[in-house]
């Protein structure tokens, strides 16, 4: 089973004057859905949802919902946050099978890019893909897919091939080997590069 706890409670009024009522008590409103049950209103104590969202394991992860002496695996799909205070606002949580697949976006993180001889070359990194979604077993999820740019050169072009992900995942687009990021020339480095070649030219012309 997951790290991650939470002790829900079911929410007896629904809509947006329960999820008030909600936060008026200390409580962090969400909603359980998936599989072949109808949705469920649960709310979980603020101070406890915090602590388990800082772990930086909740969102996208396995994680274990009690009620009660029940408990069963779900993913905690999305959190909605405050726009002025920035606290934990509503949640969604979905049921799995642990022993199931699921589709969820995992997130892409570029490494190395200090050294990447391309952008020190004054090149331009265009990322065309944040998160990716892939097919994952419910129990294995991974945390982030790792493009390291320590050998990529200027016109390179990152394709989701290039990653080595974990056993039994898979992206979700199969028809194509599509693109994550890629290395532009950025207009500095053309305008170096004509100036340049025209002082080259000019050189040239002198001798």
């Amino acid at each position: 089973m997951a790290e991650i706890v939470l002790n829900v409670e079911v929410r007896e009024r629904t809509g947006t004057g329960g999820a008030r009522d909600a936060r008026r008590n200390g409580l962090v409103p969400g909603v359980l859905y998936g599989g072949d049950t109808a949705p469920v209103s649960i709310a979980v104590k603020e101070n406890e949802f915090r602590k388990a969202l800082y772990t930086g394991k909740l969102l996208g992860h396995l994680v274990t919902l009690k009620y009660g002496k029940e408990t069963q695996p779900v993913i905690a799909k999305d959190v909605q946050f405050h726009p002025v205070t920035d606290t934990p606002f509503h949640f969604d949580l979905m049921r799995v099978d642990e022993k199931g697949s699921v589709k969820i976006n995992v997130p892409v993180h570029f490494k190395n890019q200090d050294i990447c001889p391309g952008l020190k070359k004054g090149g331009s990194l265009e990322i065309v893909r944040h998160e990716v979604e892939l097919n994952c077993p419910a129990n294995a999820i991974p945390e982030e897919l790792v493009v390291d740019l320590a050998t990529k050169e200027m016109g390179d072009t990152i394709r989701i091939g290039e990653i080595a992900l974990p056993k039994g995942v898979t992206p979700t687009i199969t028809d194509r080997d599509f693109v994550l990021a890629t290395l532009k020339v950025s207009s500095a480095a053309m305008s170096e590069a004509a100036e340049e070649a025209a002082e080259g030219a000019s050189e040239a012309d002198e001798d």
